[in-house]
């Protein structure tokens, strides 16, 4: 038993914190459930007269359900042939704009492809959009994106030096972490966005980033640091995983760590 229940401004504040931006109903609604056809009543033909009996056309009742998105097999082979298919950044992201496989579209504001510039030496590759990055339609804009900034200028790099991007394109409901089967539709779509900008250097922002695209099995504090390869299709280029600023914001400890990184990036850039 709860002696002391929580006040609505403790409650809203709850919901707020733990990503909450929406409502879309009083009651909670089952939308996995299956779609009943509504009752028909019927009238048994014993009741009627034989005098009164008519006959009547025969009535098909057609309930529409709402459209599922495929399922993920099916939904990332569409992306790796949808991603292929681009021949610039700007395809990229119409073919992103009009792609329905990923069930985060729906619940998402808009699509978030990437800022910065697209001849930029280094690109950088986080996870998904955030509450700020979903209303404004850029990565990395709000707390995280400021303190990405700040790292990049301590090496000398800016917006117009850099080119940033996510593995997932829309914001997941209340900030949770992509499921593996939406980031594997996904990731098509970011490994030609790579191929297309043909960066000098890789940067992947957190475990999930180094994981999906590096092909990382171990945690970021095992993988950070290190110089990979990774192959655009035209060439090998230089890649590294770090900590994705998020979590420097929780354990600003580890910002010496991400320090070396950055350092080590600023070297290889100067090549």
């Amino acid at each position: 038993m709860i002696e002391h229940p929580p006040t609505g401004e403790q409650l809203l504040r709850f919901y707020i914190d733990a990503g909450v931006d929406a409502v879309l109903s009083e009651a909670p609604v089952n939308r996995l459930a299956p779609i009943a056809e509504p009752a028909t009543a019927a009238v048994p033909s014993a009741a009627i007269s034989p005098a009164v009996q008519v006959t009547r056309p025969a009535v098909t009742t057609v309930v529409a359900a709402a459209a599922a998105p495929p399922v993920p097999e099916v939904a990332a082979m569409a992306a790796r042939e949808a991603a292929r298919s681009a021949r610039t950044l700007d395809e990229l992201r119409d073919l992103l704009s009009g792609f329905d496989g990923c069930a985060l579209k729906a619940t998402a504001t808009q699509l978030v492809f990437a800022r910065g510039n697209p001849q930029g030496k280094i690109m950088l590759v986080g996870e998904a959009p955030g509450r700020d990055e979903d209303l404004a339609g850029e990565p990395f804009v709000g707390r995280s994106g400021k303190l990405l900034d700040l790292m990049l200028a301590a090496i000398g790099l800016d917006n117009g030096s850099v080119y940033i991007a996510n593995i997932i394109p829309w914001r997941p409901p209340g900030n949770r972490t992509p499921t593996p089967q939406e980031t594997q539709i996904c990731l098509p779509f970011v490994r030609r966005q790579i191929e297309l900008v043909n960066p000098n250097v890789l940067v992947c922002l957190g475990n999930p980033s180094s994981q999906g695209i590096l092909g990382t099995k171990e945690g970021i504090m095992r993988t950070r640091g290190r110089w990979m390869d990774y192959d655009t299709g035209t060439r090998t280029i230089k890649a590294m995983a770090t900590f994705h600023p998020a979590y420097l914001l929780r354990s600003p400890a580890y910002k010496r760590l991400a320090w070396q990184d950055f350092r080590a990036i600023r070297k290889m850039i100067a090549g």
